[in-house]
């Protein structure tokens, strides 16, 4: 894929405003693709859109393949059909903040109405179910049967847990009203989706989509493929994925996912990655690899470890880059290479040739080699002020940049950095990079502290939450984000 000197911004759909507690793929995300575009924008960069739970992290979806039909439009469905008219909007406490559990209530009971609506038997409906069986009936059984016996997958009856035939047979009956609810919604959240990409197309801006690295435990996939993972007899997980001590958190990151049973999964070809993988490029031009150093090797915990000090890291089939090159020749791919990286992880980068990631909010720390330094950069690379991970740059100035960091990028800049020139300061610095692609976080163009953060990778309250504004929404929020663009020859 062409992304020669392109730039973008980074926003998920679920931060953008709308009356409905959440954002969704209704007419701000229209209006979104037109800013990007009319400010010379190639990519329009999202978090994975995987379905979530109240907890809201795409980062631990209950399916790897499903979509997040919190994403669904009212308005569209209205326009489609689908609804006589709009509910009452719901109260919301805060503009800013998405309230999950809220907001999976509304969009079910709104599914619900549609499906009534349309008696749910169209052509298109059934071509879609037919299409995705491979995944989407796994995934509408378990989502029927959490509903059934509200709890975890391993809570559930042996028979069923362990999806025995009979067992499954005889409980179908009482459970085929929700499995239909579930691929009616998956249905419902794929068409606004394809329309809204289309478009996103027709205005030349591609989707920078991004592939999770874990799953939760309690979830379709696990549950359908317990083999492929690390799980005893039970399904219960004997080692969770997580990094060691790190940039941010002392104690590392325990994230409590099962991990791969990887030489399963090369017997087999890498089958299961293979549809992960053509199911994700389904929805998106290109891909974030997050937690890239994870296919090389990962840091596997003991499950009955509270925290992720203590682990090993465990290697990754080496075949499974000889996978990734003869299925995607093209490889379409970012490596978000991040955190703890060996040579090894640079080498597995360098061999398949994929962008890496430079984050300007890493590159102040003295050290005149750190890779994050603009004058390391490469043009092979995808450049950012900062992530979805990271603090916001006004936040990490605020609250984060040591006085020697702040030395250090007033020295590069060559004039004095304040709170309010940082932002258009870094913005400037990643647009003129000689790296490929630029990428800038929305809440950066906007010049929001910390309260704006999308994730703080080490806790786990409050994150995923960040809403914009319908007036941050504003042609004017986009001028200065055109003239770097423009100045910087990027497209």
């Amino acid at each position: 894929m062409n992304i020669d000197r392109s730039s973008g911004v980074l926003l998920h759909p679920t931060s953008l405003p709308s009356q409905w507690g959440v954002g969704d793929l209704g007419q701000s995300a229209y209006s979104f693709v037109d800013q990007l575009a009319a400010a010379g924008q190639t990519f329009w960069q999202m978090l994975p859109l995987t379905s979530v739970g109240a907890h809201g992290s795409p980062y631990s979806p209950h399916s790897l393949f499903a979509g997040n039909p919190l994403l669904l439009s009212p308005e569209l469905l209205v326009r489609g059909g689908l609804l006589d008219g709009l509910p009452d909007p719901p109260a919301v406490a805060d503009q800013r903040r998405v309230d999950y559990s809220q907001a999976i209530e509304l969009k079910r009971s709104l599914v619900k109405k549609a499906l009534v609506h349309s008696s749910g038997s169209s052509p298109r409906f059934a071509e879609y179910c037919s299409k995705n069986e491979a995944w989407l009936d796994d995934f509408a059984l378990y989502e029927a049967l959490t509903e059934a016996y509200g709890r975890p997958w391993t809570d559930w009856p042996e028979d069923l847990r362990r999806r025995k035939k009979g067992a499954i047979q005889a409980k179908m009956p009482s459970l085929l009203s929700s499995m239909h609810l579930t691929k009616f919604s998956q249905f419902l959240f794929e068409t606004q989706w394809d329309a809204l990409r289309g478009f996103a197309a027709s205005k030349g801006v591609r989707v920078l989509g991004d592939v999770p690295f874990y799953v939760l435990h309690d979830s379709s996939d696990v549950w359908s493929n317990p083999g492929l993972f690390k799980v005893d007899e039970k399904g219960s997980p004997l080692f969770v994925g997580g990094v060691p001590p790190d940039y941010f958190s002392k104690t590392g990151q325990r994230w409590g996912n099962p991990v791969y049973d990887w030489p399963h999964m090369e017997e087999d070809g890498y089958a299961w990655w293979k549809a992960r993988a053509d199911r994700a490029l389904g929805l998106a031009d290109l891909l974030r690899l997050d937690h890239f150093r994870g296919y090389v090797s990962y840091w596997e915990i003991p499950e009955e470890s509270p925290t992720a000090e203590r682990g090993q890291w465990v290697q990754v089939p080496g075949s499974f880059f000889r996978f990734l090159k003869s299925s995607y020749p093209e490889l379409p791919f970012v490596a978000e290479d991040l955190g703890t990286i060996t040579d090894d992880v640079k080498a597995a980068i360098g061999d398949l040739g994929i962008p890496g990631m430079r984050v300007l909010q890493f590159a102040f720390d003295g050290h005149a080699d750190n890779p994050h330094l603009p004058q390391n950069h490469v043009r092979n690379s995808l450049v950012c002020t900062g992530t979805h991970d990271t603090n916001t740059t006004l936040g990490w100035f605020a609250q984060e940049a040591s006085q020697r960091s702040r030395e250090e990028l007033e020295l590069l800049i060559g004039h004095p950095v304040s709170a309010k020139t940082v932002c258009e300061d870094l913005m400037r610095m990643a647009m003129s990079s000689v790296s490929d692609l630029c990428i800038v976080p929305f809440q950066d163009i906007l010049g929001l502290g910390a309260d704006a953060r999308m994730n703080n990778p080490a806790t786990s309250e409050g994150n995923w939450r960040w809403r914009a504004t319908e007036g941050e929404m504003s042609d004017r929020s986009f001028t200065l984000l055109k003239e770097l663009t423009a100045s910087s020859g990027r497209r």
